[in-house]
Formats: structure tokens, C-alpha cells, sequence
């Protein structure tokens, strides 16, 4: 069980963070809708690029091996997963 003071820490950063977003807002303005759909657009195609990357990946070396779709969906699943890790790190550097 987490001591009280560290959850007392991390709801103290909690609220630090929450007032450095608000802030910047203050400052900055809110961002625009066009600045959203960008971003918005910017994750789709970090996601999908790997993704169709590892269905031809795949697809030629299935073509190589002989045999079903083993490699295409192995590469499937390794690209929507590095496609995920990058979005998930270009969210997390939105948010600083």
C-alpha cells in the first residue's frame, strides 16, 4: 500500500501540472480547430504509415515463404504497435 505522503506528492504534481496548463493557456490562447485537426491528422498517419508498412513487409515475405498469412499479420501487429508507441509519444509532447 502507497504511504500517504507519496500520493500527497503526486497529487501535489497533479495540480502543479494543471496550473502550468493553465498558464500556457492564459498566455498562448486556447489552440485553434485547425491546430486540433492537424494534430489530429498527424496521429492517423503515424499510426497507419507502419501499419502499411508491415502489411507489404509481410505480404513479401509471405510470398518469399510460401505459405499463408504468418508474416502479414506478425507485421501487422508491429506496425500498429510502433505506430501507437510514436502517437502516444507525439501526445505526450503536446502536453508539456
Amino acid at each position: 500500500m502507497p504511504k500517504r505522503s507519496d500520493e500527497i506528492n503526486e497529487l501535489h504534481e497533479s495540480v502543479k501540472r494543471k496550473e502550468r496548463h493553465a498558464h500556457i493557456a492564459r498566455e498562448e490562447g486556447e489552440r485553434s480547430v485547425g491546430q486540433n485537426l492537424a494534430l489530429i491528422g498527424s496521429l492517423g498517419w503515424l499510426i497507419i504509415t507502419p501499419t502499411v508498412a508491415g502489411v507489404y513487409i509481410g505480404r513479401w515475405l509471405d510470398g518469399l515463404m510460401g505459405g499463408g498469412i504468418f508474416w502479414s499479420g506478425a507485421f501487422i501487429i508491429v506496425g500498429i504497435s510502433f505506430g501507437s508507441l510514436m502517437a502516444w509519444k507525439r501526445i505526450k509532447k503536446e502536453e508539456k
